[in-house]
């Protein structure tokens, strides 16, 4: 499973992340900074990424169109990038869980 970090995610988190979720990325790093939710969203669906976000943006998304792409809510508030990075690898379990039968998984 690979992660597509949202905007408002660092993009340094990702040497630490790839171990756990290889290929990995983020939007900045695929120049998509400037797109809006909806492309990104198509992205993340033809490429089989899970976008991970602090915003409630694709989870609406995901409400409206249905999954694919999966999305992991971050709902923590704002931590340092390592909180983040840490959060994200101590629920690989649960985040691997969301195939086939979850369409977002929020994580406080």
């Amino acid at each position: 499973m690979k992660l597509l970090l949202d905007q408002n995610l660092s993009r340094r988190m990702l040497q630490q992340l790839n171990a756990h979720y290889p290929d990995s990325s983020q939007v900045a790093l695929l120049k998509m900074d400037k797109s809006e939710d909806i492309k990104i969203w198509e992205y993340a669906k033809k490429y089989n990424f899970v976008i991970v976000t602090k915003d409630s943006d694709f989870q609406e998304l995901s409400i409206l169109k249905g999954g694919p792409p999966k999305v992991i809510w971050l709902k923590c508030g704002n931590k340092p990038k390592q909180y983040i990075a840490d959060l994200l690898i101590q629920n690989k379990d649960r985040i691997n869980e969301l195939e086939p039968y979850y369409s977002v998984l929020e994580i406080y």
